[in-house]
Protein backbone atom coordinates (compact mmCIF):
# COMPACT_ATOMS: atom_id res chain seq x y z
CA UNK A 1 0.00 0.00 0.00
CA UNK A 2 1.79 3.30 -0.84
CA UNK A 3 2.42 6.23 1.69
CA UNK A 4 0.39 8.52 -0.74
CA UNK A 5 -2.84 6.25 -0.42
CA UNK A 6 -2.05 6.00 3.92
CA UNK A 7 -1.54 9.64 3.45
CA UNK A 8 -4.85 10.38 1.78
CA UNK A 9 -6.76 7.86 4.24
CA UNK A 10 -5.20 9.53 6.98
CA UNK A 11 -6.68 12.86 6.07
CA UNK A 12 -9.85 11.36 4.81
CA UNK A 13 -10.45 9.75 7.86
CA UNK A 14 -9.60 12.44 9.90
CA UNK A 15 -12.07 14.52 7.51
CA UNK A 16 -14.70 12.52 7.90
CA UNK A 17 -14.51 11.81 11.81
CA UNK A 18 -14.61 15.87 12.15
CA UNK A 19 -17.97 16.27 9.44
CA UNK A 20 -19.67 13.47 11.21
CA UNK A 21 -19.33 14.73 14.76
CA UNK A 22 -20.59 17.74 13.60
CA UNK A 23 -23.66 16.45 12.09
CA UNK A 24 -24.52 15.01 15.37
CA UNK A 25 -23.31 11.01 14.23
CA UNK A 26 -22.90 8.37 17.07
CA UNK A 27 -19.41 8.55 18.38
CA UNK A 28 -19.21 4.69 18.97
CA UNK A 29 -19.99 4.13 15.66
CA UNK A 30 -18.47 7.11 13.39
CA UNK A 31 -15.14 6.92 15.42
CA UNK A 32 -14.28 3.40 14.70
CA UNK A 33 -16.01 3.43 11.10
CA UNK A 34 -13.70 6.18 10.51
CA UNK A 35 -10.63 4.58 11.80
CA UNK A 36 -11.39 1.27 9.46
CA UNK A 37 -11.32 3.64 7.09
CA UNK A 38 -7.82 4.94 8.29
CA UNK A 39 -6.62 0.95 8.93
CA UNK A 40 -7.72 -0.26 5.25
CA UNK A 41 -5.75 2.81 3.77
CA UNK A 42 -3.01 1.92 5.23
CA UNK A 43 -2.54 -1.70 4.73
CA UNK A 44 -3.18 -2.28 8.14
CA UNK A 45 -5.02 -5.74 8.94
CA UNK A 46 -8.62 -5.71 10.49
CA UNK A 47 -8.00 -8.54 12.49
CA UNK A 48 -4.58 -10.66 12.59
CA UNK A 49 -1.18 -9.73 12.69
CA UNK A 50 1.15 -7.90 15.01
CA UNK A 51 -0.40 -4.90 14.68
CA UNK A 52 -4.19 -4.41 13.82
CA UNK A 53 -7.10 -2.46 13.48
CA UNK A 54 -9.15 -4.25 16.40
CA UNK A 55 -6.15 -4.03 18.22
CA UNK A 56 -4.74 -0.27 17.86
CA UNK A 57 -8.39 0.82 18.58
CA UNK A 58 -8.84 -1.21 21.45
CA UNK A 59 -5.67 0.04 23.02
CA UNK A 60 -6.42 3.64 22.61
CA UNK A 61 -9.92 2.72 23.80
CA UNK A 62 -9.24 1.20 27.11
CA UNK A 63 -6.11 2.64 27.67
CA UNK A 64 -8.10 6.01 28.14
CA UNK A 65 -10.81 4.31 30.65
CA UNK A 66 -8.39 2.78 32.10
CA UNK A 67 -6.40 6.09 32.93
CA UNK A 68 -9.46 8.34 33.82
CA UNK A 69 -12.68 6.19 34.87
CA UNK A 70 -12.45 7.29 38.23
CA UNK A 71 -11.68 10.89 37.80
CA UNK A 72 -14.73 11.06 35.43
CA UNK A 73 -17.43 9.19 37.59
CA UNK A 74 -16.25 10.87 40.78
CA UNK A 75 -16.40 14.20 38.90
CA UNK A 76 -19.62 13.27 37.22
CA UNK A 77 -20.84 12.18 41.06
CA UNK A 78 -19.67 15.49 42.27
CA UNK A 79 -21.73 17.86 39.59
CA UNK A 80 -24.91 15.74 40.02
CA UNK A 81 -24.53 16.15 43.78
CA UNK A 82 -23.97 20.03 43.60
CA UNK A 83 -27.28 19.70 41.38
CA UNK A 84 -29.47 17.30 43.36
CA UNK A 85 -28.83 19.48 46.85
CA UNK A 86 -29.57 22.69 45.34
CA UNK A 87 -25.73 24.05 46.36
CA UNK A 88 -24.85 24.90 42.72
CA UNK A 89 -28.24 26.76 42.05
CA UNK A 90 -27.09 28.50 45.46
CA UNK A 91 -24.10 29.51 44.64
CA UNK A 92 -25.29 30.71 41.34
CA UNK A 93 -27.80 32.95 42.22
CA UNK A 94 -25.20 34.56 44.83
CA UNK A 95 -22.79 35.30 41.69
CA UNK A 96 -25.44 36.88 39.89
CA UNK A 97 -26.76 38.97 42.55
CA UNK A 98 -23.29 40.21 43.30
CA UNK A 99 -21.72 40.41 39.76
CA UNK A 100 -25.30 41.19 37.71
CA UNK A 101 -27.08 38.87 35.09
CA UNK A 102 -24.57 40.54 32.50
CA UNK A 103 -21.69 38.97 34.35
CA UNK A 104 -23.23 35.68 34.75
CA UNK A 105 -20.24 34.01 31.35
CA UNK A 106 -17.32 35.78 33.22
CA UNK A 107 -18.46 34.26 36.72
CA UNK A 108 -18.12 30.76 34.39
CA UNK A 109 -14.77 31.52 32.87
CA UNK A 110 -13.04 32.62 36.40
CA UNK A 111 -14.57 29.77 37.93
CA UNK A 112 -13.01 27.02 35.86
CA UNK A 113 -9.73 29.33 35.44
CA UNK A 114 -9.12 29.08 39.32
CA UNK A 115 -10.08 25.44 39.28
CA UNK A 116 -7.84 24.80 36.60
CA UNK A 117 -4.98 26.61 37.57
CA UNK A 118 -5.06 25.04 40.63
CA UNK A 119 -4.42 21.53 39.02
CA UNK A 120 -7.73 19.99 38.81
CA UNK A 121 -8.37 18.30 35.74
CA UNK A 122 -9.87 20.09 32.32
CA UNK A 123 -12.62 17.15 32.51
CA UNK A 124 -13.49 17.24 35.98
CA UNK A 125 -13.58 21.12 36.01
CA UNK A 126 -16.09 20.69 33.07
CA UNK A 127 -18.15 18.42 35.40
CA UNK A 128 -17.71 20.30 38.62
CA UNK A 129 -18.41 23.95 37.09
CA UNK A 130 -21.20 23.12 34.90
CA UNK A 131 -24.37 22.69 37.74
CA UNK A 132 -23.75 26.34 38.58
CA UNK A 133 -23.27 27.09 34.55
CA UNK A 134 -26.83 26.04 34.22
CA UNK A 135 -27.97 27.81 36.80
CA UNK A 136 -26.29 31.01 36.00
CA UNK A 137 -26.94 31.07 32.52
CA UNK A 138 -30.71 30.44 33.32
CA UNK A 139 -31.10 32.98 36.00
CA UNK A 140 -29.15 35.63 33.22
CA UNK A 141 -31.96 33.86 30.58
CA UNK A 142 -28.87 33.20 27.89
CA UNK A 143 -28.82 30.59 25.39
CA UNK A 144 -27.84 27.18 26.75
CA UNK A 145 -25.87 26.20 24.10
CA UNK A 146 -22.72 28.65 24.76
CA UNK A 147 -22.17 26.82 28.24
CA UNK A 148 -19.88 24.49 26.56
CA UNK A 149 -17.81 27.94 25.07
CA UNK A 150 -17.57 29.29 28.34
CA UNK A 151 -16.36 25.87 29.87
CA UNK A 152 -13.86 25.55 27.39
CA UNK A 153 -12.58 29.20 27.04
CA UNK A 154 -12.05 29.38 31.03
CA UNK A 155 -10.36 26.07 31.62
CA UNK A 156 -8.11 25.42 27.82
CA UNK A 157 -6.97 28.47 26.81
CA UNK A 158 -5.39 31.12 29.01
CA UNK A 159 -4.84 28.90 32.13
CA UNK A 160 -3.92 25.62 30.55
CA UNK A 161 -0.36 26.04 28.88
CA UNK A 162 0.49 29.42 30.92
CA UNK A 163 3.68 30.20 32.86
CA UNK A 164 2.97 28.22 36.42
CA UNK A 165 0.17 26.22 35.38
CA UNK A 166 0.49 22.48 36.82
CA UNK A 167 -1.71 20.98 34.06
CA UNK A 168 0.42 18.26 32.18
CA UNK A 169 0.24 20.69 29.18
CA UNK A 170 2.75 23.16 30.74
CA UNK A 171 4.60 19.98 32.31
CA UNK A 172 5.68 17.67 29.99
CA UNK A 173 8.11 20.27 28.12
CA UNK A 174 10.27 19.98 31.25
CA UNK A 175 11.23 16.22 30.69
CA UNK A 176 12.37 16.69 26.91
CA UNK A 177 13.95 20.54 27.87
CA UNK A 178 15.33 20.96 30.87
CA UNK A 179 13.34 23.84 31.92
CA UNK A 180 10.76 24.89 34.68
CA UNK A 181 6.99 24.71 34.71
CA UNK A 182 7.94 29.09 34.50
CA UNK A 183 9.98 28.93 31.68
CA UNK A 184 9.16 32.54 29.69
CA UNK A 185 7.23 33.53 32.15
CA UNK A 186 7.29 37.15 31.44
CA UNK A 187 5.97 36.47 27.71
CA UNK A 188 3.44 34.00 28.95
CA UNK A 189 1.95 36.78 31.31
CA UNK A 190 1.44 39.13 28.00
CA UNK A 191 -0.17 36.42 26.19
CA UNK A 192 -2.68 35.04 29.05
CA UNK A 193 -3.66 38.06 29.42
CA UNK A 194 -4.70 39.09 25.57
CA UNK A 195 -6.20 35.85 25.28
CA UNK A 196 -8.39 36.13 28.35
CA UNK A 197 -9.20 39.81 27.83
CA UNK A 198 -9.80 39.06 23.69
CA UNK A 199 -11.31 35.72 24.25
CA UNK A 200 -14.28 37.01 27.07
CA UNK A 201 -14.76 40.05 24.00
CA UNK A 202 -15.32 38.10 21.51
CA UNK A 203 -17.77 35.00 23.26
CA UNK A 204 -19.97 38.03 25.04
CA UNK A 205 -20.06 39.46 21.77
CA UNK A 206 -21.32 36.03 20.32
CA UNK A 207 -24.16 35.71 22.65
CA UNK A 208 -24.93 38.97 22.83
CA UNK A 209 -25.99 38.27 19.29
CA UNK A 210 -27.80 35.17 19.37
CA UNK A 211 -29.49 36.83 22.40
CA UNK A 212 -30.53 39.95 19.65
CA UNK A 213 -31.49 37.06 17.78
CA UNK A 214 -34.15 35.77 20.00
CA UNK A 215 -32.40 33.21 21.73
CA UNK A 216 -33.50 32.33 25.05
CA UNK A 217 -32.88 30.07 27.95
CA UNK A 218 -34.83 27.00 27.00
CA UNK A 219 -35.51 24.35 29.96
CA UNK A 220 -35.13 20.69 29.63
CA UNK A 221 -37.43 18.49 31.66
CA UNK A 222 -33.90 16.66 32.85
CA UNK A 223 -33.32 19.90 34.54
CA UNK A 224 -33.55 19.99 38.46
CA UNK A 225 -36.59 22.30 39.55
CA UNK A 226 -35.22 23.75 42.44
CA UNK A 227 -37.35 27.20 42.75
CA UNK A 228 -40.15 26.07 44.91
CA UNK A 229 -37.67 24.39 47.34
CA UNK A 230 -35.19 25.65 50.25
CA UNK A 231 -31.57 25.89 49.30
CA UNK A 232 -28.35 25.86 51.20
CA UNK A 233 -25.96 28.63 51.77
CA UNK A 234 -23.92 29.83 49.18
CA UNK A 235 -20.61 28.96 51.08
CA UNK A 236 -21.77 25.43 51.53
CA UNK A 237 -21.72 25.16 48.03
CA UNK A 238 -17.86 27.03 47.63
CA UNK A 239 -16.34 24.74 50.47
CA UNK A 240 -16.49 21.77 48.39
CA UNK A 241 -14.87 23.33 45.46
CA UNK A 242 -12.47 24.65 47.29
CA UNK A 243 -11.37 21.40 48.88
CA UNK A 244 -11.53 19.63 45.50
CA UNK A 245 -8.87 22.55 44.86
CA UNK A 246 -7.02 22.46 47.83
CA UNK A 247 -6.38 18.92 47.95
CA UNK A 248 -5.12 18.45 44.31
CA UNK A 249 -3.18 21.34 44.58
CA UNK A 250 -1.19 19.94 47.66
CA UNK A 251 -0.87 16.46 46.64
CA UNK A 252 -0.69 17.16 42.56
CA UNK A 253 3.49 16.96 42.94
CA UNK A 254 3.37 13.31 45.27
CA UNK A 255 0.25 11.48 43.55
CA UNK A 256 0.18 12.96 40.48
CA UNK A 257 -3.06 12.05 38.75
CA UNK A 258 -4.32 10.24 41.27
CA UNK A 259 -4.55 13.00 43.24
CA UNK A 260 -7.25 14.11 41.32
CA UNK A 261 -9.19 10.87 42.80
CA UNK A 262 -8.34 12.14 46.37
CA UNK A 263 -9.37 15.90 45.80
CA UNK A 264 -12.99 14.66 44.17
CA UNK A 265 -13.78 11.80 46.91
CA UNK A 266 -12.87 14.86 49.07
CA UNK A 267 -15.05 17.36 47.57
CA UNK A 268 -17.86 14.61 46.97
CA UNK A 269 -17.55 13.71 50.92
CA UNK A 270 -17.78 17.49 51.79
CA UNK A 271 -20.63 18.34 50.01
CA UNK A 272 -22.72 15.26 51.37
CA UNK A 273 -21.45 16.57 55.17
CA UNK A 274 -22.55 20.13 54.57
CA UNK A 275 -25.97 19.48 52.43
CA UNK A 276 -26.83 15.92 53.58
CA UNK A 277 -30.49 17.51 54.21
CA UNK A 278 -30.79 19.09 50.95
CA UNK A 279 -30.83 16.00 49.04
CA UNK A 280 -33.81 15.52 47.45
CA UNK A 281 -32.86 11.68 46.19
CA UNK A 282 -29.15 10.26 46.35
CA UNK A 283 -29.59 6.80 44.97
CA UNK A 284 -31.04 8.81 41.59
CA UNK A 285 -28.86 11.58 41.39
CA UNK A 286 -25.99 8.48 41.93
CA UNK A 287 -27.67 6.57 38.94
CA UNK A 288 -27.38 9.96 36.92
CA UNK A 289 -24.07 10.22 37.84
CA UNK A 290 -22.92 7.34 37.08
CA UNK A 291 -24.59 7.16 33.65
CA UNK A 292 -23.98 10.37 32.75
CA UNK A 293 -19.70 9.56 33.19
CA UNK A 294 -19.71 6.56 31.04
CA UNK A 295 -21.58 8.24 28.38
CA UNK A 296 -18.65 11.11 28.56
CA UNK A 297 -16.23 8.41 29.05
CA UNK A 298 -17.07 6.30 26.29
CA UNK A 299 -17.69 8.98 23.98
CA UNK A 300 -14.57 10.27 24.40
CA UNK A 301 -12.49 6.88 24.63
CA UNK A 302 -14.05 6.32 20.99
CA UNK A 303 -12.34 9.01 19.88
CA UNK A 304 -9.32 8.33 21.38
CA UNK A 305 -9.10 4.94 19.51
CA UNK A 306 -9.65 6.78 16.59
CA UNK A 307 -6.53 8.24 17.32
CA UNK A 308 -4.55 4.95 18.57
CA UNK A 309 -5.55 3.50 14.55
CA UNK A 310 -3.86 6.75 13.02
CA UNK A 311 -0.67 6.60 15.29
CA UNK A 312 0.36 3.38 13.97
CA UNK A 313 0.02 4.26 10.32
CA UNK A 314 2.49 4.65 8.02
CA UNK A 315 1.23 7.87 6.92
CA UNK A 316 1.10 9.31 10.67
CA UNK A 317 5.01 8.71 10.59
CA UNK A 318 5.83 10.47 6.95
CA UNK A 319 3.86 13.70 8.31
CA UNK A 320 5.90 13.58 11.97
CA UNK A 321 9.23 13.61 9.83
CA UNK A 322 7.51 16.44 7.56
CA UNK A 323 6.34 18.57 10.14
CA UNK A 324 8.83 18.31 12.66
CA UNK A 325 11.97 18.91 9.89
CA UNK A 326 10.28 22.19 8.58
CA UNK A 327 12.23 25.24 7.64
CA UNK A 328 12.85 28.76 8.51
CA UNK A 329 12.07 29.87 12.07
CA UNK A 330 12.74 27.54 14.77
CA UNK A 331 10.14 28.33 16.36
CA UNK A 332 7.65 28.72 13.96
CA UNK A 333 8.44 25.35 13.23
CA UNK A 334 7.91 24.05 16.38
CA UNK A 335 5.00 25.49 16.68
CA UNK A 336 3.21 24.11 13.47
CA UNK A 337 4.86 21.00 14.29
CA UNK A 338 3.26 20.78 17.81
CA UNK A 339 0.17 22.14 16.51
CA UNK A 340 -0.52 19.91 14.02
CA UNK A 341 -0.01 16.56 15.71
CA UNK A 342 -2.26 17.49 18.10
CA UNK A 343 -4.79 18.30 15.58
CA UNK A 344 -4.55 14.66 14.00
CA UNK A 345 -4.24 12.95 17.36
CA UNK A 346 -7.09 15.55 19.10
CA UNK A 347 -4.94 15.72 22.14
CA UNK A 348 -2.86 18.67 23.56
CA UNK A 349 -0.50 16.27 25.45
CA UNK A 350 -0.17 14.00 22.42
CA UNK A 351 0.98 16.37 20.29
CA UNK A 352 4.02 17.30 22.84
CA UNK A 353 4.97 13.78 23.20
CA UNK A 354 5.32 12.91 19.84
CA UNK A 355 6.48 15.83 18.55
CA UNK A 356 9.18 16.91 21.32
CA UNK A 357 11.20 13.72 21.19
CA UNK A 358 12.49 15.01 17.84
CA UNK A 359 11.38 18.87 17.92
CA UNK A 360 13.64 19.39 21.04
CA UNK A 361 16.51 18.28 20.72
CA UNK A 362 17.28 19.31 17.21
CA UNK A 363 16.00 22.93 18.03
CA UNK A 364 18.36 22.54 21.39
CA UNK A 365 21.24 21.93 19.24
CA UNK A 366 20.73 24.61 17.32
CA UNK A 367 20.61 26.70 19.92
CA UNK A 368 16.92 27.74 20.29
CA UNK A 369 16.65 29.18 24.02
CA UNK A 370 15.08 26.53 25.68
CA UNK A 371 12.66 28.66 27.80
CA UNK A 372 10.87 30.29 24.67
CA UNK A 373 10.55 26.58 23.05
CA UNK A 374 8.93 25.52 25.92
CA UNK A 375 6.23 28.16 25.58
CA UNK A 376 5.99 28.09 22.58
CA UNK A 377 5.55 24.02 22.76
CA UNK A 378 2.74 24.87 25.43
CA UNK A 379 0.66 27.42 23.52
CA UNK A 380 1.01 25.58 20.71
CA UNK A 381 -0.59 22.34 21.77
CA UNK A 382 -3.69 24.55 22.99
CA UNK A 383 -5.16 25.24 19.36
CA UNK A 384 -5.43 22.77 16.57
CA UNK A 385 -6.25 20.30 18.97
CA UNK A 386 -9.53 21.33 20.01
CA UNK A 387 -11.19 20.78 17.01
CA UNK A 388 -14.24 19.01 16.79
CA UNK A 389 -13.14 15.02 17.93
CA UNK A 390 -10.88 16.57 20.50
CA UNK A 391 -11.91 14.69 23.57
CA UNK A 392 -12.14 16.95 25.98
CA UNK A 393 -14.76 18.75 23.78
CA UNK A 394 -16.83 16.02 22.75
CA UNK A 395 -17.29 15.27 26.67
CA UNK A 396 -18.06 18.86 27.24
CA UNK A 397 -20.27 19.52 24.20
CA UNK A 398 -21.96 15.99 24.62
CA UNK A 399 -21.34 13.83 27.95
CA UNK A 400 -21.87 17.10 30.17
CA UNK A 401 -23.62 20.22 28.94
CA UNK A 402 -25.98 17.42 26.35
CA UNK A 403 -26.29 19.76 23.51
CA UNK A 404 -24.91 19.19 19.24
CA UNK A 405 -21.87 19.96 18.01
CA UNK A 406 -23.53 21.85 15.56
CA UNK A 407 -25.06 23.72 17.98
CA UNK A 408 -22.77 24.42 20.30
CA UNK A 409 -19.22 23.48 18.82
CA UNK A 410 -18.87 26.71 16.77
CA UNK A 411 -18.13 29.47 19.69
CA UNK A 412 -16.00 26.97 21.04
CA UNK A 413 -13.95 26.27 18.12
CA UNK A 414 -13.86 30.39 18.33
CA UNK A 415 -12.49 30.79 21.83
CA UNK A 416 -10.49 27.65 21.89
CA UNK A 417 -8.69 27.32 18.13
CA UNK A 418 -8.50 30.63 17.24
CA UNK A 419 -7.68 32.81 20.11
CA UNK A 420 -5.11 30.19 21.39
CA UNK A 421 -3.56 30.36 17.58
CA UNK A 422 -3.45 34.52 18.23
CA UNK A 423 -1.96 34.05 21.45
CA UNK A 424 0.68 32.03 19.49
CA UNK A 425 1.46 34.25 17.18
CA UNK A 426 1.92 36.95 19.55
CA UNK A 427 4.24 34.64 22.04
CA UNK A 428 6.39 34.27 18.51
CA UNK A 429 6.37 38.15 17.39
CA UNK A 430 7.43 39.23 20.92
CA UNK A 431 10.43 35.78 21.32
CA UNK A 432 11.29 37.51 18.14
CA UNK A 433 11.18 40.98 18.61
CA UNK A 434 12.59 41.91 21.84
Amino acid sequence: MSDVVSLLGLVGGLGLLIALTLRGWNLFISAPLCGLLVALTSGIPVFVGDVHFVQSYMDGFTGFIASWFFMFLLGSIFGKFMEDTGAADSVARWITLRLGRKRAVLAVVIACAVLTYGGVSLFVVAFAVYPMALGLFKDANLPRRFIPAALAFGSVTFTMTSAGSPEIQNWIPMEFLGTTPYAAWEVSLVVAVFMAVFGYWWLQRIIRAAVNRGEVFQARASDLQVTDRELPHPVTGLIPLIAVLGVSFFFHDTLMQNALIVALLSGVLTLMVINWRFFRDMQVALGHATTGALVAIGNTAAVVGFGGVARVTPAFDIAVVAVTSLPGNELVGAAIAVSAIAGLTGSASGGQVIALPAVGPHYLDMGVNPDQLHRVVAISSGALDSLPHNGYVVTTIRGICNESHKDAYWAVGAVTVVVPLMGLVLAILMFNLF
